[in-house]
């Protein structure tokens, strides 16, 4: 038989949880909210939103709220739901026995339905951005002053142009479902920083930052500044960051984003470790010669990629060879194999046996003036359209002899 003690002590301290419920009636907002929680649940207490963005602290002391963001030993990580989705974590550091489930659960649910009410209006913002740019970089709102218009209901002045930043994105550690949400923040957050008014938002696996701004030396700033935020506060990624020229009319930045999108994705080839490869447009060199293509008919251009480098590119995926980067690096030797070998630092005899097998994947011989053009071109689709070659070990099975592994059709 259950004792009227025990009874009493499975049951919540309705007189704490009636201080969150107070705060939150009175609409106080998140941090009274947070720290009522914190004195119900005797506990020190961080907020963090999808973001990663810190939205409230309760804590005894600056140690101890380092230790609640670290996750140091004694702090637990509870997550925050409303329905099926996740609207952000509360980090919890008990400073007595613990808070009961009862508690903690209650406690957990009112903060969940206060972070998706405060949050709503920014998720409508947020919503409006990605239509109005999604519209505008689409070439579905074309009329300047319906442009100049929607942008000046979003808070961003786009009277005199502007200019677009693209950034994508590779996670080469294990990432969480909401790492969209935190590439997302960190560049808008660096954006509105350098060049306020600012506008970005998913699209397509990417993020897209428009930047009410007309000068240039200012576009490159505010480039770098986000380059900066995101090597510094969102980690286990590659980045590749591209960025427009500045488009003087509003009736341009549909250009402008072609433009981006393009610098970023032959930057992406260039993306390695943990560092943000950044390129503008106007430095992509040859590559600017195939907007047209990437813009008005990407098929065709997908189509010469698949006619020339992407057997290369599944041969290297599957078998794990570098098929691809001794070709670049052949097309940048002036075809000169005793250069290659020098540079990829293997024997020549590889490189040669290599390129024979570019050639019998292909159909395009690297001895011919036809087969290299073709085949550069191959490569610079492949930058284009943001497809990023498998690299390979540095010496493959067989490499010494110029042997590598063969497709079953060949064995």
């Amino acid at each position: 038989m259950t004792s009227p003690a025990r009874k009493e002590a499975a049951l919540p301290d309705l007189g704490a949880l009636g201080a969150m419920s107070d705060a939150v009636e009175s609409g106080l907002g998140l941090p009274e909210v947070v720290r009522a929680a914190a004195r119900a649940l005797d506990a020190s207490l961080v907020l963090i939103d999808r973001s990663s963005s810190v939205l409230a602290v309760a804590a005894r002391s600056t140690a101890d709220e380092r230790q609640l963001m670290r996750d140091a030993d004694g702090v637990e990580t509870h997550e925050l739901r409303v329905g099926d989705a996740v609207v952000g974590q509360l980090r919890l550091r008990p400073r007595g026995g613990g808070p009961s489930a009862a508690v903690l659960r209650i406690a957990t649910t009112m903060i969940a339905s206060e972070v998706e009410r405060l949050r709503a209006p920014d998720r409508a913002s947020e919503a409006a951005q990605s239509a109005f740019l999604a519209a505008l970089l689409g070439r579905k709102v074309t009329d300047r002053g319906d442009i100049v218009a929607r942008a000046s209901e979003l808070g961003a002045d786009l009277s005199d142009g502007g200019a677009v930043v693209v950034v994508r994105a590779h996670h080469f550690a294990p990432a969480d479902e909401d790492w969209r949400a935190r590439v997302l923040a960190a560049a808008e957050r660096a954006a509105r920083a350098g060049a306020p008014g600012s506008l970005a938002a998913t699209m397509d696996e990417h993020v897209v930052v428009l930047l009410p701004t007309v000068e240039d030396a200012a576009l490159r700033r505010v480039a770098d500044g986000i380059a900066r935020e995101l090597h510094t506060s969102v980690h286990g990624f590659t980045f590749a960051l591209g960025h427009s020229r500045v488009a003087q009319d509003p009736v341009d930045l549909y250009r402008a984003g072609n433009e981006a999108l393009l610098a970023a994705n032959v930057a992406t080839a260039d993306s390695t470790g943990d560092e943000v490869a950044m390129l503008a447009f106007e430095d992509t060199g040859a590559y600017r010669l195939l907007l047209p293509a990437m813009s008005e008919d990407p098929a065709e251009l997908q189509r010469f990629y698949a006619e020339t480098v992407a057997p290369l590119v599944a041969y290297d995926d599957q078998y794990e060879t570098d098929l691809v980067q001794t070709l670049e690096t052949f097309l940048d030797a002036d075809g000169n194999v005793a250069g290659t070998a020098a540079r990829l630092f293997t024997h020549r005899h590889t490189v040669r046996y290599r390129l024979e097998r570019v050639k019998d994947l292909s159909g395009l011989d690297v001895a011919s003036t036809d087969g290299r053009e073709k085949l550069g071109l191959g490569l610079k689709a492949m930058r284009v359209l943001g497809i990023a070659a498998p690299r390979g070990p540095a010496t493959e099975a067989g490499a010494g002899g110029g042997r590598v592994r063969r497709a079953d059709k060949d064995r």
